[in-house]
Parts: structure tokens; sequence; C-alpha cells
């Protein structure tokens, strides 16, 4: 099934929560945590989303390589104007599913539209 999110004049958060519990397979009938279901979410309209100029300097996306020196940190403006709203939504519904080889099955069934 497609599920479909409007995200204009929302929060980042609330359309995340929103996307993984689909993705997860939590409003499906036959929920089953081993399994990945046929279940699709498409974000639309995620240019207009609600995102103050505060939470654009504030937040902070940090990943580590694991050497030394390896520590990257990166604003939420610089990541919207370098990879769009697509990679932020993306990022923000990948870091809510759990950590198990079928994250990265589930985060296929996401598309998101600008």
């Amino acid at each position: 099934m497609k599920y479909t999110i409007d995200a204009q004049g929302k929060k980042i958060g609330r359309i995340a929560s929103q996307a993984a519990a689909v993705l997860l397979g939590k409003k499906s009938p036959t929920f089953a945590k081993n399994k990945v279901t046929a279940d699709q979410v498409e974000i639309i309209n995620a240019a207009k989303v609600d995102v103050t100029a505060r939470k654009k300097e504030g937040d902070i996306y940090v990943t580590y390589t694991g050497w030394r020196g390896g520590l990257n940190q990166e604003k939420l403006g610089h990541l919207i104007e370098r990879k769009g709203m697509k990679e932020v939504f993306r990022r923000a519904i990948y870091r809510m599913m759990p950590d198990n080889k079928l994250r990265d099955e589930r985060i296929k069934n996401l598309s998101v539209k600008e």
C-alpha cells in the first residue's frame, strides 16, 4: 500500500515518525518484526516544511569514520543547501528505525518529492 504525507507547514520530526511507523509495518494488520512490508511512503512538498532559522544553525549532524580525526559535523542549514530536504528526511527516518539488517531494505520504500 502507498501512503502519501504532505509536509507543507509541518515539523520534520512529526513527519519522520509517521513515515517510520509505516515503513516498519506498524500500520499493517500483518505486522511482524522480522518482515519487510510492501508499504511505501511518499513525502510531498518537502521543501515547504517548517524549519526555523534557529534550528538551521543549532541542529548538528555528527558522523564518525572510526579513524583518528574522523569526526565530521554539519549544520542542518548546510546539509539542506548541499543535498536538499530529501537527505534530511532520509536521515531522520533512517535513524528512527531499529538498527538491524532490515533497515536498509525498509528505507528503499521511501520517496521524497521537493
